[in-house]
């Protein structure tokens, strides 16, 4: 796996890094289930009738994702400014990923932008970045689409987005994500993929939906770019 990694990225200029997973954990210390029931509870509080499917949900990206279903885009900016709140709080408590550091400071000690791009909100990404002494080695960041949740990953336009800004074909581009919307939405834009499979299972979802490498551990990536 080793000698893939180190193919693909010596085709690569820019290291396009998803926020959640590659580099921390967002929700380590803000459980996401419970922000996802905070969010629920703010639909209540709109007059929104919760389906009991949604009560149940844990992922708070989700919760955003069905406030369309509501039919207002004024819930939906409650609702999407309550978890810009929420993010801002769990970054003062989340665990750096293993070696995400070393991805970043390595990438750029080979000379290859990084920039993020994130289904969270931007502000939340920057003030982990900043407190973590990182800011000066991440442009840009491009978080999620200010209550439209209809433009997060897989759609391809933040990746897209993120190309512009550094400037760099697409073909020299490639997305590290641990999700399935990171490997559908780096494949729609035309950029190349690695999948970090950071739970059991991940691995054979990302090849089955194209990712070009897959990697367990950020360390992988952080010894090839050296």
């Amino acid at each position: 796996m080793s000698g893939d990694l180190g193919r693909l990225l010596a085709g690569m200029g820019t290291v396009l890094l998803d926020f959640d997973g590659p580099v921390c954990s967002i929700f380590a210390g803000y459980p996401a289930p419970q922000v996802a029931a905070e969010l629920v509870d703010v639909l209540r509080r709109q007059g929104v009738d919760v389906p009991p499917d949604l009560v149940s949900e844990p992922d708070p990206l989700e919760v955003l994702r069905r406030t369309i279903s509501a039919g207002s885009h004024g819930i939906t900016r409650v609702v999407e400014d309550a978890l810009c709140a929420a993010e801002r709080r769990a970054v003062e408590t989340a665990e750096p990923t293993p070696y995400g550091r070393e991805v970043i400071v390595a990438a750029r000690q080979a000379g290859m932008p990084v920039a993020v791009v994130s289904n969270n909100s931007a502000g939340a990404v920057s003030a982990y970045l900043a407190a973590h002494r990182l800011a000066a080695y991440v442009s840009p960041v491009v978080g999620r689409a200010y209550a439209d949740p209809s433009r997060m990953k897989p759609n391809p336009e933040p990746i897209l987005q993120a190309a512009r800004a550094v400037g760099e074909p697409l073909s020299r581009c490639v997305l590290v994500g641990d999700s399935l919307s990171d490997i559908e939405g780096a494949r729609a834009a035309g950029v190349r993929v690695i999948g970090y499979a950071n739970r059991p299972g991940k691995a054979e979802t990302f090849w089955a939906a194209g990712a070009d490498v897959v990697i367990t551990s950020m360390s992988e990536l952080a010894c090839a770019l050296i």
